[in-house]
């Protein structure tokens, strides 16, 4: 049954390629996917696909029933693009300025799509539904939570996500159990002194020294406060302070990012950074205003699910080279789902040198191996498989058994 399923799917890769490549040249930004989402809502409705649209914004929703009774499995994909200009010299290169598809998204619509209609047409085979999750603003626009609060989980009982992964080589499908990505926060410290001449520093209160001890200070907090054997990372990336080489400025502004994985880290790495802060400043007779950012939870994939995916791929598609693999610290909204239901987020590798598509994930030549989305829809098919063909026959077996003893 499997190999038919896939079968069908590789039929569909033209399909496919089609589907990316036209989201890749017409990119959308965070919650301005209008016209994405009426593609894909479009797609399903010409599948006969029963679906949901404007879901906590542009996300759309799509159910495949099954024939027979049986567990609701989701299955998720992010179709949101970038703010970033796309340098990649291709055919499909984006014709939107400022705006590319650089995390793959494109793709993972494009394999849902193809998924869906491969289900669809076998939905006599299923025990049990299919919940098609289209997810938009997965780039800190919070599509995720927007969705759930639009009730896009209501009757899953377990949810599972693909990401096409260009770091790693396609042929290859990547997990981790437990934590497999950090939360991903963010912050602004303002310091505010006193200006004046930069020959009389006596009489000014220097920010820009104030903030050189400070950068000092927080890394400090990686460092000596926390566990050697938890993670957290702190960076700062943006310094903003004076315009004049004989100006000593008035204020300074820091921004940057916090990765953590366990909440309790999280939470330290908050408290000792207003620490510093405050010590800092109060010795240097500065004031300051600390603006700290919770963004998205640390994705958690559930050990009992986890290990069903990777027997289900090691048993299915012996092809595919299974590893399992250490966390990551870029975030992902995915993690919203599995705060309110089990499952997991894998991994598909999409790099491959000889076409290029060897450059990391948000650079301006971001690109991916198209055959990498026929790995990821043979992964999500045969996880559906597991849960709505095969578990529900041994599950009516183990029923016909305990009756026939019984009698």
């Amino acid at each position: 049954m499997l190999n038919s399923w896939n079968q069908q799917l590789e039929e569909m890769f033209d399909k496919m390629v089609e589907w990316r490549r036209h989201m890749h040249q017409y990119p959308e930004l965070t919650n301005q996917e209008y016209k994405t989402s009426e593609m894909i809502a479009s797609i399903l409705s010409g599948y006969g696909i029963e679906r949901r649209t404007n879901v906590g914004g542009m996300g759309v929703v799509g159910i495949i029933r099954g024939a027979k009774p049986g567990k609701t499995i989701a299955l998720r994909a992010d179709f949101d693009a970038l703010p970033i200009q796309d340098e990649k010299e291709v055919p499909y290169k984006s014709k939107i300025d400022g705006v590319m598809h650089a995390c793959g998204h494109d793709g993972h619509t494009a394999i849902l799509l193809a998924v869906s209609k491969v289900l669809q047409e076998n939905r006599e085979q299923l025990a049990g539904n299919v919940v098609l999750l289209f997810q938009h603003a997965e780039e800190g626009g919070g599509g995720a939570k927007k969705m759930i609060a639009d009730n896009c989980l209501e009757g899953v009982d377990v949810v599972f996500g693909n990401h096409l992964w260009s770091l790693i080589p396609t042929g290859t499908i990547s997990y981790t159990k437990g934590y497999t990505t950090a939360a991903g926060d963010g912050f602004q410290i303002k310091i505010k002194g006193k200006g004046g001449h930069g020959s009389s520093p006596h009489d000014t209160i220097d920010s820009i020294a104030v903030a050189g001890q400070l950068i000092n200070q927080l890394q400090y907090i990686v460092s000596r406060r926390v566990h050697p054997q938890k993670t957290a990372v702190l960076s700062i990336g943006s310094i903003h302070a004076g315009g004049a080489a004989n100006v000593i400025a008035d204020s300074a502004v820091l921004k940057g990012t916090v990765r953590t994985y366990e909440k309790e880290v999280q939470q330290l790495v908050e408290a000792a950074m207003h620490d510093a802060i405050k010590g800092i400043c109060l010795s240097s007779q500065a004031d300051y205003e600390f603006d700290y950012y919770h963004g998205v939870s640390g994705v958690y994939n559930h050990p009992e699910e986890t290990d069903v995916f990777s027997s289900t791929i090691k048993a299915s598609l012996p092809e595919l080279q299974l590893e399992e693999a250490p966390a990551l610290l870029v975030s992902e909204d995915f993690a919203n789902y599995l705060e309110k239901k089990p499952g997991m987020l894998f991994f598909t590798g999409a790099g491959n040198e000889s076409i290029n598509a060897v450059f990391p994930h948000h650079h301006p030549k971001f690109d991916f191996d198209e055959r990498a989305m026929i790995y990821g829809g043979k992964a999500m098919l045969a996880i559906v498989d597991y849960y709505l063909v095969k578990n529900a026959m041994e599950t009516a077996a183990e029923y016909e058994t305990a009756g026939s003893e019984d009698r």
